[in-house]
């Protein structure tokens, strides 16, 4: 018997990272079913690639859960703009933080920057991804 699901259209695009605001149609993060049991409540997460994908389904499901989330991602400033909203519409605060992670001077004012405007940091999720496939494991570099 054939799966009679809808089956979402194949996705593509050739800048990393992409831009979730480009997707048709666009990706779900939030699970409709979900109860919140207040498990974070009080808490602060840090979220690296929380603009968007996991990160951002992270993000909203952290603050219905009762964080405040602090939103690490490069440059895609409307993707990010959407989460901080999602993670406000639960009742919680969202501070943006762009910059690049591979810059460790930039992680560390992340990080202090949460912690001076949230007051603390109690999660940190490093989530922050892009991918480039290559035909096999050793033609994969640092790069």
């Amino acid at each position: 018997m054939p799966d009679k699901r809808k089956q979402r259209p194949p996705q593509h695009q050739d800048e990393q990272p992409g831009s979730e605001s480009e997707l048709e149609p666009p990706p779900r993060y939030q699970g409709e079913k979900y109860k919140p049991a207040g498990k974070l409540e009080g808490k602060v997460a840090l979220i690296t690639g929380g603009d968007s994908g996991i990160g951002r389904a992270v993000a909203v499901h952290f603050a219905m859960e009762g964080a405040d989330v602090a939103i690490v991602y490069f440059d895609e400033h409307d993707d990010a703009k959407v989460a901080a909203a999602e993670v406000e519409e639960h009742g919680r605060r969202a501070l943006l933080l762009a910059g690049d992670i591979g810059s460790p001077d930039f992680c560390q004012a992340a990080v202090d920057q949460t912690v001076d405007e949230l007051g603390r940091l109690d999660v940190l999720v490093n989530n922050a991804a892009e991918q480039h496939p290559q035909p096999s494991l050793e033609e994969i570099t640092p790069e």
